[in-house]
């Protein structure tokens, strides 16, 4: 994979067109968590202190191509002044005289926010004439949002054709982390699949058991397969109907090479609430639901995780939000981050639930690369093509 980063760019006395995904939540009226801010804070900070003008492009909630008040960028204003300890400029429109007045204005080292990109259809359609417009603003173009990078968008791919472009830091960050973890991995390379359904990680699973070594499969999705292959999952969460994919899924896996881990016992209760009466079984009784995987099953993935130099994590193993049954995803992940500690594992994890288990497992900051993209983590786990990046590295 080829591309530009900062380091490539000559930023004084330039304007920088900085796609950033700022999208937080805001409570009334006041942002609520800033980890998105503070990370898209050391590509400002480069442009800015090599002497060149960031001028921030970013969209928040769905407008659907019109201005809706409540969906203004104005309200992260100060918030990111905060965060970057700084002030930061605002202009009412991110194209038009009210943009092309406030870049005017700005001086070397300075920050201006645009307003709501999606406050246009154009944006959304990637409409090159919207792009041009945007593009009219600046001399450079940086895309620091990978979460954003999976929808061709006017600000995410069209204006990356319009400018010299290069990745910000975290979109470098992210790229070269998975480039490292699924494009040219060390092997054996290991996977972790979790979560509610296997409806909605079809495409991930195919992609994965054609690329990866070992496939762990955990959580309301391993109930499918289980039941595909013949065993009881009594009340557990189950998507019956799609024991033929699971199966297809199976002989997949069985041609290419790739191990499949399924649980091998099991945490089952017959309520699902924190501190519920459990046992651990081999097989679920047909009045019990699965909740979590087991012991053996838990010594099983350890031993994977021992001999394997990467590893791709995406879902709980188990309804990590209560106790006990949260007890496999927190130890398996505090194996790998002490193996990744120990410099013998390359652990890269993403998805929103993946996030929220790591950090309930204290060792969110001790995987080589924590993603929260979301959506475009998952599309690249799929093998998919994600029209930010592609744009960065196309041929100019």
């Amino acid at each position: 994979m080829s591309w530009k980063t900062l380091d490539d760019m000559e930023f004084k006395g330039k304007v920088a067109l900085v796609r950033v995904d700022i999208n937080v939540p805001v409570e009334n009226g006041q942002v609520s968590d800033a980890t998105r801010i503070e990370a898209v804070l050391p590509t400002i900070r480069h442009i800015t202190s090599a002497g060149g003008k960031a001028v921030l492009l970013a969209h928040f909630g769905r407008p659907r191509g019109k201005p809706v008040p409540e969906m203004s960028l104005a309200q992260i204003r100060p918030a990111l002044e905060a965060a970057l300890g700084q002030p930061v400029g605002f202009a009412g429109d991110c194209i038009g005289l009210p943009a092309k007045r406030a870049v005017g204005d700005l001086n070397d080292g300075q920050v201006l926010l645009l307003e709501n990109t999606r406050f246009h259809e154009g944006e959304e359609a990637n409409d090159p004439e919207f792009a041009a417009a945007l593009g009219a603003l600046g001399e450079i173009y940086v895309n620091d949002a990978f979460s954003a990078s999976h929808r061709a968008h006017a600000s995410t791919e069209a204006l990356a054709h319009l400018l010299p472009a290069c990745a910000g830091r975290l979109m470098e960050a992210e790229m070269r982390a998975l480039e490292k973890a699924l494009g040219n991995p060390e092997r054996p390379l290991a996977a972790v699949v979790g979560g509610a359904k296997v409806s909605t990680k079809l495409a991930l699973l195919e992609n994965l058991v054609a690329k990866v070594d070992h496939l762990v499969i955990g959580g309301g999705m391993a109930n499918t397969f289980m039941a595909a292959q013949g065993r009881e999952v009594g009340n557990s969460l189950c998507e019956h109907g799609l024991a033929e994919n699971a199966r297809a899924i199976l002989a997949r896996a069985s041609e290419t090479g790739c191990r499949v881990l399924l649980p091998v016992d099991l945490v089952v209760a017959r309520e699902f609430r924190a501190g519920a009466a459990h046992e651990v079984v081999a097989e679920c009784p047909g009045d019990a639901m699965i909740l979590d995987a087991g012991p053996e099953s838990v010594a099983a993935i350890k031993t994977v995780f021992d001999a394997c130099r990467t590893l791709i994590w995406n879902g709980p193993l188990g309804a990590f939000e209560i106790e006990p049954f949260d007890r496999a995803t927190v130890e398996c992940a505090r194996h790998a981050a002490e193996l990744t500690r120990e410099e013998r594992l390359v652990s890269v994890a993403g998805g929103g639930d993946t996030v929220s288990a790591l950090n309930r497992a204290g060792v969110a900051g001790d995987f080589s690369h924590i993603s929260t993209a979301g959506g475009a983590f998952l599309e690249w786990m799929e093998g998919r093509e994600l029209p930010g990046v592609a744009a960065l590295t196309a041929e100019r």
